[in-house]
Formats: structure tokens, sequence, C-alpha cells
């Protein structure tokens, strides 16, 4: 259901939503839908920060753990400085 009301804006604002579509009505919905849409998915990705933050010396520990479990293992030449990597 729609509901009429009655708005003011500046004149060159005016203008300029003119210039974008002459129905003034569904371009400020679309962007009052849109404008809505980007404070809710800010507010999602806050909640989410404050989440991961909240478990993050856990989350750094298993990342550690995944990355030590990663490594290649390497010959005693390569902890003498050469290079060679035992496959």
């Amino acid at each position: 259901m729609r509901v009429r009301t009655s708005i003011t804006f500046p004149a060159d604002l005016l203008a300029r939503l003119d210039r974008i579509d002459k129905n003034r009505s569904a371009l400020l919905e679309r962007a009052a839908f849109a404008y809505l849409a980007q404070l809710e998915r800010l507010d999602r990705d806050r909640i989410d920060v404050e989440i991961i933050n909240r478990h993050a010396a856990r989350l750094n520990r298993e990342a550690q753990d995944t990355l030590e479990f990663q490594r290649l293992p390497f010959s005693a030449d390569a902890r003498r400085g050469r290079p060679a990597v035992v496959i």
C-alpha cells in the first residue's frame, strides 16, 4: 500500500533529481530503499567485526597452526643456507 506524503526539497536538488528521472516518487523510493539497505549492511558488518574481534586471539592461533601444517620440510642443507627442499 502506498501512502501519499509531502516533502520539501531545495529547488536545485529537485532539478538534479529531474535530470535522473522525471518520476520523482519512483526515484526517491529507489533511493530510500538503497540507502536503508546500505545502513543495514553497515550495521551487519559492524556486528560481524565485533564478533571477530571477540574471538580474534583464538582465530589467530588457529590460523598460525594451519600455517605451521603447511610448511614444507627442509633438508639439513637448507638450514645451512642452501635452499634444497625435500619432497
